[in-house]
């Protein structure tokens, strides 16, 4: 009796030890992805237990020990395959180890897409030590960015900015986290923290939230809070702000000639604010910050990246470089070169895309540069500590694999699309009402939809609500090039109005509105019936026609208007053409006239 008693006692003490640990492993692995430090690779997420922390800076220690050189250099390069099996893939990530894997390409299929990711993981594992690889994407609106077919379809930051409501943005996140980590993606390089503080600067736009660094800050730290909730590693870009430039990096080297003390009063304070919330990830921008650094971009600088970034702002998370095949750098600099670079400069990961020989330089770049004694050891095993530190957190080495049944189900939810709809709408900005608005649905009245782009697609949605029959008429074709209406266009657009009652007119501008645009909508007040004028894009296009009596604004369409589309925007606008509230407040100023925060409401 005695002996049974004590076994009994030690085995209620096993019970309750191992409910513990499960209790207090499940609530680790809850917990918000925390921001760790450089000098201390390992140091706690905030609410970590110490015990917690060693283990992961033991697994950490014990793998580097056992990393040859050429398998530590992968873990800084992110890779950018072509879909779909290839012997070029399979090598990059098994022989040559790469860390990490931007997905670029867009594809129709939720499940096409987590086949191929499983593949690359797969292909991970069997790679001599089995490091999994970080699986990432560009997902600004949402994971529909990388799979347009099926993914929820999500309103750009500048309308989410003109709903002024911060749950939306978080909501905004955690769909887009919920979606892209059921198909296997694990980091998506989102929050846009620039602030649009130059209305015609040409690549950010309606990427932004807007021109007010509080409300940007508000909105980005919101992003980054959904993202955490659901266990994804998100990206503040591009550092240290592209609001305020006149080229596009994609295709020229931008300057910025600001003080300090506009950078750091407008610029930095999106990005100290996300920094204080614990992101993991900041991207930096191929631009010259004068202020700091006169010679070389912000990827490519000390003084900016280790410097501004890490030592005065403190950040401790993974800086990652934006596209390294963007013509600001190889116009400059070669891919390899720029690598090792950007390394040096305090760089984690260089995205390496472009051609198969663009990449392989990139890898051999940097094992040169380690063998030469351009690159430090020390410098290459920090980024290498902190990289393999949040891989551990995540637990991507006992669940690097998803179920690809599992994506189809959760992949566009009508839960998610509704949600969509009512943000898209909130955000739709009624700028000017000379009492034309709202049109009547009921009437039998020809409506004209005459658009830059997307005019069949736009017409459909005033089928869905009005009665009356509806014509539309576009007056561009090129996809790529700068939308205008040529005079041939001009003229038959205002042929078809005659065959209307009233007219809705969709502009597209990225900064200016282009001349020929301008044109058609004046010509089209000239005909003396009602019109409309729709901004697909910049929601200042009003400024180059402004006798026009009524003007909403959608945000739907960035620079890439021709693959960037979202139609749960330009579909709300024409709900508020007919009779929707409008609730949206201008992201940005406009004019005197329609200033920040401005926005009309129906009677």
């Amino acid at each position: 009796m005695k002996k049974r008693g004590m076994f009994g006692l030690a085995f209620i003490v096993i019970i309750v030890a191992a409910v513990i640990f499960y209790v207090s492993d499940i609530g680790e692995s809850n917990k918000p992805i925390g921001n760790l430090s450089a000098a201390q690779p390992s140091a706690t997420p905030v609410e970590s237990s110490s015990s917690d922390v060693t283990s992961i800076e033991d697994k950490v220690k014990s793998l580097i020990a056992k990393m040859n050189d050429k398998e530590k250099i992968g873990q800084l390069v992110m890779y950018t395959p072509a879909y779909g099996v290839n012997t070029f893939s399979s090598e990059m990530v098994k022989e040559y180890g790469v860390g990490s894997v931007l997905l670029n390409r867009r594809t129709e299929s939720a499940l096409e897409t987590t086949q191929f990711i499983n593949q690359l993981q797969q292909w991970s594992s069997e790679s001599r030590l089995g490091i999994p690889l970080f699986i990432s994407g560009d997902m600004e609106y949402g994971a529909a960015q990388r799979i347009p077919g099926e993914a929820t379809v999500l309103p750009r930051q500048m309308a989410i900015g003109a709903t002024q409501n911060t749950t939306y943005a978080q909501q905004v996140a955690e769909m887009t986290a919920i979606e892209a980590k059921a198909m296997g993606f694990h980091w998506s390089f989102s929050p846009v923290a620039d602030v649009n503080s130059n209305r015609l600067n040409p690549v950010i736009g309606v990427r932004s939230f807007g021109e007010d660094p509080e409300a940007v800050s508000r909105m980005a730290v919101a992003q980054v809070k959904g993202y955490q909730k659901n266990g994804m590693l998100s990206s503040a870009k591009h550092f240290p702000g592209h609001g305020d430039t006149g080229f596009d990096s994609h295709s020229t080297l931008s300057k910025v000639s600001y003080s300090k003390d506009v950078l750091r009063d407008v610029h930095l304070a999106p990005f100290r604010a996300v920094i204080d919330a614990g992101i993991e990830s900041i991207m930096t921008a191929h631009i010259i910050l004068e202020a700091i650094d006169p010679d070389l971009p912000a990827t490519l600088s000390k003084k900016v990246l280790t410097g501004l970034l890490r030592e005065e702002l403190g950040f401790k998370g993974i800086i990652v470089t934006d596209a390294m095949v963007m013509e600001a750098i190889t116009n400059n600099w070669g891919a390899g070169e720029a690598a090792v670079m950007a390394i040096n400069a305090g760089a984690d990961i260089v995205m390496a895309n472009g051609s198969q020989f663009d990449q392989t330089e990139t890898l051999h770049a940097l094992n040169k540069a380690l063998d030469n004694g351009k690159l430090a050891r020390s410098r290459l095993d920090e980024s290498v500590t902190r990289i393999l530190t949040y891989k551990f957190q995540m637990k991507l080495f006992e669940n690097r694999l998803v179920d690809e049944a599992n994506a189809s189900e959760v992949v566009g939810s009508s839960d998610h699309s509704e949600l969509a709809r009512k943000i898209a709408l909130d955000s739709i900005t009624l700028v000017k009402n000379d009492g034309i608005l709202p049109l009547d649905a009921a009437t039998d009245e020809t409506t004209l939809v005459v658009s830059a782009a997307y005019a069949d697609e736009i017409a459909e949605s005033v089928k869905a609500i009005s009665k009356g029959k509806v014509i539309s008429y576009q007056i561009a074709e090129a996809q790529g090039e700068k939308l205008d209406a040529s005079g041939a266009a001009i003229a038959e657009a205002i042929k078809q109005a005659a065959k209307a009652d009233r007219i809705i007119v969709c502009t597209y501008s990225d900064r200016e509105l282009l001349a020929g645009q301008v044109q058609l909508v004046n010509e089209l007040l000239a005909t003396g019936k009602p019109v409309v004028a729709v901004s697909l894009g910049n929601p200042s296009d009003i400024l180059g026609y402004p006798e026009v009596g009524a003007y909403v604004a959608t945000y739907a369409l960035d620079n890439w208007y021709w693959i960037t589309a979202i139609p749960v925007s330009w579909e709300a606008a024409i709900q508020v053409v007919f009779g929707a509230k409008p609730k949206g407040k201008l992201p940005i100023t406009l004019s005197a006239e329609f200033p920040l925060g401005f926005g009309l409401s129906y009677p």
